[in-house]
This record gives structure tokens, sequence and C-alpha cells, in this order.
């Protein structure tokens, strides 16, 4: 024999249907052994060692799904097929959940199990990388386990770095900025953690996800009495972080009476309660941070520019994780150690087409959006590598035919996304006249490069269709020729 034979098990009351796929499979040249049983299939599991099992879920004793959490117990990479005749909500949700690989109804298509029985052989084909451990080193000497590493190769997250290092220690204010989604709470953590103050409280608020009114009684508490509703005497958040460190997630959102009051607190150590007539002193570090530009907000007067200066004693500016593509790969596997014990049901990895998608998507959402596409991955694949097919929609790569326009450069690619990110930097009518023609130059090259597909176009440059379609509305480009 010159190729080695894949076992198949299968697992069936009804004789007919043993006898049907085990010819069919044994057709395309698969070992297949059968069982009668639940009972029976358990003994075969013990002794063999299967690329994957159909089973029926309806049968007496030990029925198919029974026979499913206990072939996960044998044998935790097992990729189980369940098949019924009843096609029901129920049996479908109930099979995934206990870890069914896949789920098929009969009268079965034998097109149908090929697909399934050939995509298990693909993965089995991809090879775990040979190392696998999980990225610890930047959360060494963190004190509180809810945070989470911050993880880089990159230039400018080794620069971030040791910013951290050099600052962590002081007591001087902090700003952070970045987009949304980048790791600005993870690197205020960080920096509690790395400082003399570790051991007292850190306390974030997020000055956008409460309203301007309740704010001020947030930050500084308040006195019994101060307004309706205050039956008793609340401590706002610089009394709880005091000792400790403050984070004030985007601050850019405080209203202007507000930002005087913790201008006061930077200055003197020291504020009111709602109410109060006695000042409080405090011991606080303060860490600030925005996904807004502060410089546009203060010339528009919506920042005040003594507290900018204030907080912008030492800045850390995030970059999006679009402009450190070397730290994906990293990023996910952290994320796949983290949360592959609770999500998947044995050994998972990425696949190297999934590490290449991922090393080319632009991430809108930043390390957010990554996390979140691990953890779907995650509970897709179950075990064995991370394909494509384990992704969403929208970033499975177009494998279609580029229309005979030869092999597209992808740093082409790369600097039209940043063209159309940073085409704003400079003013002028002559600037933007140039900009409006050269931006329509670039969708359309990059409009003909996928044939004149609008979706496919728009999720290479990061963007949804219709931002696209507006674009293409607005530059009146051709779209018949494709």
């Amino acid at each position: 024999m010159t190729a080695k034979q894949n076992k198949i098990l299968i697992v069936d009351d009804e004789k007919n249907i043993l006898w049907v796929l085990k010819k069919g499979l044994e057709k395309k040249n698969y070992l297949v052994h059968t069982a009668s049983s639940g009972k029976e299939a358990l003994g075969q599991l013990a002794d063999n060692q299967y690329l994957m099992m159909f089973s029926d879920i309806f049968m007496e004793e030990t029925d198919g799904l029974e026979l499913l959490e206990q072939s996960r117990k044998l044998s935790p990479d097992l990729k189980v097929v369940m098949m019924t005749a009843e096609d029901t909500m129920n049996n479908t949700i109930e099979a995934m959940r206990l870890g069914a690989y896949d789920y098929i109804t009969k009268p079965f298509d034998f097109d149908e199990v090929f697909r399934l029985v050939n995509q298990v052989e693909t993965a089995q084909s991809i090879s775990a990388p040979a190392v696998a451990a999980p990225v610890q080193n930047q959360e060494a000497g963190a004190q509180n386990s809810s945070a989470a590493a911050i993880i880089g190769k990159s230039k400018r997250m080794q620069k971030i770095f040791k910013t951290i290092g050099q600052s962590a220690d002081s007591d001087l204010p902090i700003l952070i900025t970045g987009e949304s989604g980048t790791g600005k709470e993870m690197v205020a953590n960080t920096l509690h953690q790395y400082s003399h103050r570790k051991d007292k409280p850190f306390v974030c608020i997020n000055c956008a996800a409460i309203a301007r009114e309740l704010l001020e009684s947030e930050l500084f508490g308040h006195e019994r009495g101060a307004f309706t509703g205050a039956v008793e005497t609340k401590v706002g958040k610089f009394q709880q972080a005091n000792k400790g460190t403050l984070f004030l997630d985007e601050i850019g959102d405080m209203e202007l009476s507000l930002q005087a009051k913790i201008l006061r607190v930077l200055q003197n150590n020291e504020f009111y309660r709602v109410g109060g007539k006695n000042p409080i002193t405090v011991d606080v570090r303060v860490i600030a941070a925005t996904n807004q530009n502060l410089e546009d907000m203060m010339t528009l007067k919506q920042f005040r520019e003594d507290l900018y200066h204030r907080l912008n004693v030492i800045h850390i500016d995030i970059p999006p994780l679009r402009e450190r593509l070397e730290d994906v790969p990293l990023l996910a596997n952290h994320f796949i150690h983290r949360y592959a014990k609770k999500l998947s049901r044995g050994k998972v990895y990425l696949s190297p087409d999934v590490a290449r998608t991922l090393s080319r998507y632009h991430w809108n959402g930043n390390i957010r959006e990554l996390e979140n596409v691990i953890k779907r991955a995650l509970i897709l694949a179950l075990s064995g590598p991370i394909l494509p097919e384990h992704l969403p929609p929208h970033m499975q790569e177009d494998n279609t035919d580029d229309g005979g326009g030869g092999q597209w450069d992808e740093r082409l690619e790369q600097l039209i996304r940043d063209f159309l990110l940073h085409n704003h930097s400079e003013e002028g009518a002559l600037h933007e006249t140039l900009i409006q023609k050269v931006e329509k130059h670039l969708f359309e090259i990059l409009l003909s490069k996928y044939s004149g597909k609008q979706v496919t176009t728009a999720k290479a440059l990061g963007i949804n269709r219709n931002t696209l379609k507006r674009k293409i509305d607005a530059m009146k480009i051709s779209t018949e020729k494709t």
C-alpha cells in the first residue's frame, strides 16, 4: 500500500445506512468500520484511531448524543458528524452544543459526505506549530489577574514599553491616546501594576458611559440630601482611588464645567463632594485616555487647554493594529491560549491560510475585533487548525480569479489604504483637488483589480460597502466595465 488509509467509523442501527455509507466511502479508498449501537462504537473507539465518525442520533440504549459526549472523552480531537432523519432545531442545536463537527439529514447527498471528509482530511494535514507557548513575558509582574497582556514586537510597541518602564513609578499624570479597541485601559493598568501604588486601588471610570449630570457625583461623591434621590452619603471615585490610581477613560467627553473641577484636584489634591462644604484631600495618580483629538477640541473650545497641559505631562499614543500588523500573530496566539480551554474542545491553532488573512486584514476594530474573531473561531473549530471557514464571512479570502490582471502587489494595496486614511493632513484648494483626483484613480485601480466587485473591494479597503458606494457615487466612478 503506497498511502495510508484513513479510518472512518459509521454508527447506525439501520443496516442499510451502514452498508450504503461503507460502500460509498470505500470507493474513495477509506478504511471503514461500522457499529450498530453506541456501546459497540465505544469499543471500536477504544481500540482504533479514526479520522472521523458518522453517527445516527436516535438509537436504542446509548443514543447518538450520549455517544458524542462519551467519544469526546475518549478522543477529544475526533470529528463527529451527526445524522438523523428528523431535522429539528433542537436536534441541531444540541448536537452542535455537545461538540459535533457537523450535522447532516437523511437522505443525505454523498457529495456532502465527501466534502466533510475532505474538509477533515485537509485540516488534519495542517500541522500544529512547533512552538505554541502562550505569550506571557509582557504579563510578568502584573498583580491584577484581570489585566490582559500588552503584546507586541513592533518598534512602536517597544517604544511604548520603554515609556511605561520609565514613567510607571512616578506620580506624574499620563495621557493615553489611540483609537477605540487599541488597549488604552490595558496600558493604564500596566502603568499602575509597575508603580509603587500597585498594592493600592486601580479605579476606572468611563466618562462617556455616564450621564453628564451624574458624572460629577460619580467622580467626587455627594452628601446626603445634596439633591433629590441622594438618600445617603456617597464616596466618589477619587476618594475610592486614594493612594492608588484613577483612570479617566474617554475624558474628551467630559463637559467643560467638570473639567475645571478635575483641574482643581490635579493642582491642589483636594475636592468637594456634591453638596459638601468641607474639602477632601486625596493622593491619587491620574491617568486619562481618549480616542478624540484634544488639540482640535481645544481649538473649538470644547476642551480646556490648561487641563490638557496638566494631563499631558507624559503622552503615550497607541498605534492602531493596522499600523503594526507584525504583532497580529502574537496577539492571535495569545487569545487562542487565553480562551481555548473555555471555548474549544481540544488543541486549536492557526492554519497558515488564516495566519496570512489575519496579518493582511485592516482591523478597524483593532485588538478588540481580533479578540472577538479568535473567540468565534475557537467555538467553530472545536479542535485542530483554525481554517478560513471559521472566520467571519467578510474576512474569508476571495479565491476567485483576478480577471487575468496578474499578481496584485499587496504593498500597493496597503499604500491605498494608508492614503485613504491620511489624505487630509494638509490644507489648501490645490491640495484638495489633487487629493480628489488621486483618490478617484486609486479607487478605480482597486475596483479594476477586483473586477468591479464592490463587496470584495470594500473588504480589501477595510470599509463597508455603503461607504464604498457613497465614494463611487460622489466621485462619479463608472462601474459598468467589470
